[in-house]
């Protein structure tokens, strides 16, 4: 039988996001593929072979992946009773199947999920985390990260990642193949090959900016229905207050460990404070989050 759609607002704006992203990077594969096809005329079925086998093991494994290079290791509810406590709360609440929930060991203050869907999905907290944080602050994260679960933005993500990743091996393969010994000016296959690493991180450098641009707007999306199902924006705004003024004290080298996995945590690793470093940046200012949290308190409190 068919489960009932959960309890978290639903967010269209969210949903267009999500929809125009796939669509785009649908559209660049396609625009990469077809390009290593024009070029590589004689092995097209090993192109097909290989990107195909490139998207369907990103699709399905890069969730674990990702899981494991963030050092999530699944718990039990003996060893981690309070974060199995908070996050049962919160599926009971939101109407939602309980996520395999996982720690990972390091004093950087965060959390992430990841998974393809409600049924895969996992959600870590770090211990830095859950060392630093009351209990309603605690329910407060983890409702934020499982609104990402319910709107299945965590797998798309997952998905759209995958055409950055392709197009920077295929750039890194032109470069350190036989380029240099077919870049003759006077040879057509040469001058294509010499066209490869440009292509590519053109197309890198776009499906960069689309999933930037998606996963800022997650993530005010995924405070804003977290606050509306606890019906606390403030427990979330001292979390998020918390953990950025943390992040000051934890060792930089701890850091650019965690920055690679930016978009999947709480919060980022290195908050970007340039407007270019902004444009680019995987998430929302805090200012932008605070902000956001204050106006949802008030209109609570004045229905």
């Amino acid at each position: 039988m068919a489960r009932t759609r959960s309890r978290y607002a639903p967010d269209r704006g969210l949903t267009t996001r999500m929809v125009s992203t796939m669509f785009f990077i649908g559209l660049l594969y396609v625009v990469l593929v077809g390009v290593l096809l024009a070029v590589l005329r004689g092995a097209w079925p090993v192109v097909l072979v290989v990107a195909g086998g490139l998207f369907v093991a990103q699709f399905w494994f890069s969730d674990r992946i990702a899981a494991y290079g963030m050092g999530a290791r699944e718990v039990t509810p003996q060893e981690a009773p309070e974060l199995h406590g908070a996050i049962d709360r919160i599926c009971a609440l939101a109407d939602m199947p309980k996520p395999l929930v996982a720690v990972a060991r390091s004093d950087v203050p965060n959390a992430f999920a990841t998974g393809r869907s409600e049924r895969t999905a996992l959600v870590c907290a770090t211990t830095g985390l859950l060392r630093r944080l009351e209990p309603e602050e605690l329910e407060g994260v983890l409702a934020h990260e499982m609104s990402h679960v319910a709107h299945r933005d965590v797998a798309v993500m997952t998905i759209a990642s995958f055409l950055g990743v392709l197009a920077g091996i295929v750039t890194r393969v032109a470069l350190w193949g036989g380029l240099a010994r077919n870049s003759r000016g006077n040879d057509p296959a040469g001058v294509l090959l010499m066209l490869i690493p440009l292509i590519s991180a053109v197309v890198y450098a776009l499906s960069f900016l689309l999933t930037r641009l998606l996963s800022r707007y997650r993530e005010l999306s995924a405070d804003r229905t977290a606050a509306l199902l606890t019906g606390r924006p403030s427990a979330l705004a001292s979390a998020l207050t918390k953990v950025s003024g943390q992040m000051a004290r934890i060792p930089t080298e701890d850091l650019r460990k965690a920055e690679p996995y930016n978009a999947f945590y709480f919060v980022p690793a290195f908050a970007a404070r340039e407007s270019l470093g902004r444009l680019l940046s995987s998430h929302p200012t805090l200012e932008q989050r605070l902000d956001q949290l204050a106006r949802i308190s008030a209109g609570l409190s004045h229905p």
